[in-house]
């Protein structure tokens, strides 16, 4: 089932979504990048001012780097279940691709990469206009990039093992709920782990949210990530693990 990412049967199905999302490419990353910013902007120098420095950097741009990370990971959750559930069961435009020579696999490989596609729109963006305020430091930043990827890939399929079992979209509220939220509080978005109770942190610290966080926040501060082979492996495990959920689930749905 992995070995569907591999291949390209995916890529027309990649290219369907991006072609309806060029249409309205400007709108929808400016709402990406409104509701992250105004948050950034309004904790970081409102919060901020009253901070010493967190991790030798100013409160802002440690929160930046959080941002960055938090916007992709919704970005990539967001399309995997509402946008790839209009697609399967209202729109039904999963039942008109499968009936061409593609088969399943090709098109839930297909919604996988193109909500980590758009995860890297939305990161992107915000890393731009970060950059520009002066709150990322040196070249290292550009290795953001291919971490927003892992970090939007690993979130996209963990997605769409949701979408396979949602009756409605009323039932990704539980998962933003009892999921998304409680690991944006403790996988370092918006404070050090160190500040929470240890059997806290230790949870906070093996979720895919941490991962993309220990990855990116030292690239925009110039340094090296401590570990990095680490954090990459997870994400992509995670990736590979929770595709092969998906798949399984989707095709016990679809194909019953």
């Amino acid at each position: 089932m992995v070995s569907s990412l591999f291949s390209l049967g995916w890529l027309p199905v990649w290219r369907r979504n991006f072609l309806v999302w060029r249409k309205l490419a400007l709108p929808s990353i400016l709402g990406n990048l409104a509701d992250p910013l105004i948050y950034m902007l309004g904790l970081g120098y409102g919060l901020g001012a009253m901070l010493p420095t967190i991790e030798g950097q100013p409160y802002v741009a440690f929160l930046a780097a959080g941002t960055v990370c938090a916007s992709t990971m919704n970005a990539a959750t967001f399309e995997a279940l509402y946008s790839s559930f209009s697609r399967m069961h209202v729109q039904k435009t999963w039942d008109a691709i499968l009936n061409t020579p593609l088969g399943l696999s090709d098109v839930v490989a297909g919604e996988l990469f193109w909500a980590a596609t758009k995860s890297l729109f939305s990161g992107a963006a915000i890393l731009i206009v970060i950059t520009a305020m002066g709150l990322t430091n040196g070249p290292l930043v550009l290795w953001a990039l291919p971490a927003i990827v892992l970090t939007g890939l690993a979130f996209a399929a963990l997605g769409l093992i949701w979408n396979a079992l949602a009756p409605s979209y009323d039932f990704f509220m539980y998962y933003f709920t009892l999921f998304i939220t409680p690991m944006t509080l403790i996988s370092g978005v918006f404070f050090p782990t160190d500040q929470l109770p240890g059997w806290l942190a230790a949870i906070g610290s093996i979720l895919p949210l941490a991962q993309g966080v220990a990855l990116i926040r030292p690239l925009l501060a110039g340094n090296v990530p401590a570990d990095p082979l680490l954090h990459i492996a997870v994400l992509l495990v995670t990736a590979g693990i929770a595709f092969a959920i998906a798949l399984r689930l989707t095709q016990r749905r679809l194909l019953k």
